[in-house]
């Protein structure tokens, strides 16, 4: 492993902060930053108290973080708190009503400016419409929803009244949400009759419908009207948002619940076949997204546009679209559609017209830019711009130079984040006055987070030497659990080197100043334009379908999306292997899981690479669908002849 790290980057460019916007940032030099870290390390008690001083509390906490029982961390024991109350309530109350809150913009090009005071009011309606309906404090709300303002009201709406919402992404099929709502036990959904992608309706309440075939335990089920496409409605459990919302009232007070209380539970790809439902609770985890957002994002409240191009389903939507900057009374873009629809500059066109200054994206998205040509970002005005930002993947040199130089015009900071679902917030980034960057890492661990990278043996390693990414210390934004098991939950982040120690799962480097350089995943995951998927729900998926015998999944490189999906299978006797078949295939992966999990390459195989006691042998795979040689270690393989035939069958496949 270490080798492969080692030799992944040589990156020797550095561009210090502007002395101009080191002037105005938070954190102005490389020597406070450091001071601030060690204060944070040193007394993180002490440390997290401040910030956490910076929210409104119902009532004050008796202790900062009780460790007792690690694993299992609690923050901010015995204070109450109310995460809708502190990302709207206490705006309006300081007499920042007024301010908008979000420039909305729908992909066929309709807009709505929300304030911060509508924002309140039409979650305390739509709050006090799931309260009619029988929704109270501890239940289990499945929200699936385009990205539109109603999907933030929907979150905070659970959250004033103390239900815990469950987002699935609207690119997610119906089995998809079978699985979640079986997992989480929801009783009510909040979706939409669509969404627009692309120039297309995605049928979310269909998707809903289907899902609740084969799920009969929601009673409840609330219904946007976006798309005004055909909906079947039953009568007695799917009720229309604006309906329910149209008589409610805008008086609904927010309860102030334990710092404790679990705010959501969010599904994420795990190296098994079932999604893992990661627990997020309240007081904690709006610290730090509060925190984070502050200094990485160096947000000025009174000046910036900030712009997060995430969807609301996954983890990076509810922290920094949500909870992060509602927190912080941000305004910010929010929008609905594709990248690329009805032209490759929609983004650009949206960034001039609303004069953003914060833009923050995945390198997925960067590489298609590039791909698609500087044309369309020359049609508009970025000098608005004054801080880029990335997430979901770890971001390749030249990327990062051409978002650098052609985005930000050479002048602005980029931070590189590094973090995951299960962390709730960002953990290693540029402090964006105050550290220098390279193209490539991620830099330095936010505050308050001990991060370090372990040998096999549990020993720290120098510079340069690969190993695993871990967390020595809590921090207030962990995830409490895996939802309903806790041994998986052990099992899965604490197993290795005690149960003090997160394990992040990746693969990392620091270099002779300190900066994290992130490789990847170390387990079978993939990250697929910045999402991560399971290899086994691949699998899973593949092999529900009646001709396929087995399958084995895994990853390659891949020019936009970082990782593409190969998909090894072989039939069951009597199956032609045919090109219609893999295209079938392709499409029952999309309808299991969702669009994003279809295989980039299927082949066909007669056998597959196994160990005499039968396993799978994935490494062998990955090496053949690499493109180079086939080294690794084959003294337990069963049949030499299977890896020479398959690589052939990749090769001919691949330059087909």
């Amino acid at each position: 492993m270490s080798n492969n790290i080692e030799s992944v980057l040589s990156e020797d460019r550095v561009f210090d902060p502007s002395e101009e916007f080191s002037a105005n940032a938070h954190v102005k030099s490389l020597e406070e930053y450091e001071a601030l870290h060690k204060r944070s390390i040193e007394d993180t008690e002490g440390f997290w108290a401040e910030q956490a001083g910076d929210l409104k509390w119902q009532d004050q906490w008796d202790q900062v973080l009780d460790w007792s029982d690690a694993p299992f961390a609690k923050w901010f024991v015995g204070g109450k708190i109310n995460a809708a109350e502190n990302c709207l309530d206490r705006h309006v109350e300081a007499g920042n009503g007024d301010k908008i809150a979000i420039h909305w913009v729908g992909e066929p090009g309709d807009t709505r400016d929300v304030t911060y005071a509508e924002l309140l009011e039409d979650t305390c309606k739509f709050a006090n419409a799931m309260k009619s309906r029988g929704i109270s404090a501890g239940d289990r709300v499945l929200i699936y929803m385009p990205m539109v303002p109603e999907a933030a009201v929907a979150m905070l709406a659970c959250a004033r009244i103390g239900a815990v919402h469950s987002v699935v992404f609207g690119g997610f099929s119906a089995q998809s949400i079978v699985d979640r709502l079986g997992d989480s036990e929801a009783t009510a959904v909040i979706t939409a009759d669509g969404g627009w992608r692309r120039g297309g309706v995605v049928p979310l309440k269909k998707n809903v419908d289907d899902a609740l075939a084969k799920y009969d335990g929601v009673k409840t089920v609330f219904v946007l009207k976006r798309c005004e496409n055909d909906v079947e409605m039953q009568d007695g459990r799917d009720y229309w948002w604006y309906e329910e919302t149209a008589d409610a009232s805008a008086d609904c007070p927010a309860e102030g619940f334990d710092a404790e209380h679990p705010l959501y539970i969010l599904y994420t790809s795990g190296s098994t076949g079932k999604p893992k439902g990661i627990l997020h609770t309240t007081g904690g985890y709006l610290t730090y997204t509060n925190s984070t957002f502050k200094y990485i994002f160096d947000h000025k409240p009174d000046s910036d546009i900030y712009w997060c191009t995430a969807d609301v389903g996954w983890v990076t939507g509810h922290s920094y679209i949500v909870y992060g900057p509602m927190a912080n009374g941000a305004t910010q873009v929010m929008y609905e559609g594709a990248p690329n629809f009805p032209d490759w500059d929609r983004f650009w066109e949206i960034v001039a017209k609303y004069k953003v200054t914060t833009f923050y994206t995945a390198p997925t998205a960067i590489r298609a830019f590039i791909k698609a040509g500087d044309e369309h970002v020359d049609k508009h005005d970025l000098s608005s711009l004054r801080l880029l930002g990335t997430v979901g993947e770890p971001i390749n040199p030249e990327a990062w130079m051409w978002y650098r130089d052609k985005i930000g015009g050479g002048r602005c900071p980029i931070v590189d984040t590094w973090w995951q679902t299960e962390t709730g917030g960002i953990m290693i980034s540029p402090i964006p006055g105050a550290i220098p960057t390279k193209p490539g890492t991620a830099t330095r661990p936010f505050f308050g987070i001990d991060a370090a990278i372990f040998d096999e043996s549990g020993n720290p390693c120098g510079p340069n030497e690969g190993g695993k990414l871990v967390i020595r210390k809590p921090w207030p934004s962990m995830l409490r659990t895996i939802y309903k098991d806790p041994e998986r939950f052990k099992e899965t982040y604490w197993n290795e080197y005690g149960d003090t120690i997160y394990i992040a799962g990746d693969g990392a480097r620091t270099d002779a100043d300190g900066n994290f350089w992130i490789v990847g995943r170390l387990d079978d995951v993939l990250n697929v334009s910045g999402h991560r998927l399971g290899t086994a729900e691949v699998e899973s998926a593949l092999v529900s379908h009646d001709d396929v015998a087995e399958s084995a999944v895994v990853g390659r490189p891949h020019e936009i999306k970082g990782q593409g999906v190969v998909a090894f299978v072989t039939l069951k006797g009597g199956v032609d292997a045919t090109d219609d078949l893999k295209k079938e295939l392709r499409n029952h992966v999309g309808t299991e899981i969702g669009a994003i999990a279809k295989p980039d390459e299927i082949l066909f195989a007669d056998r597959l690479p196994k160990t005499r006691s039968g396993k799978i042998m994935r490494r062998l795979l990955k090496e053949i669908v690499a493109g180079g040689e086939v080294k690794g270690d084959t003294t337990t393989l069963e049949d030499h002849e299977v890896v020479a035939q398959l690589k052939e069958e990749f090769d001919k496949a691949v330059h087909s």
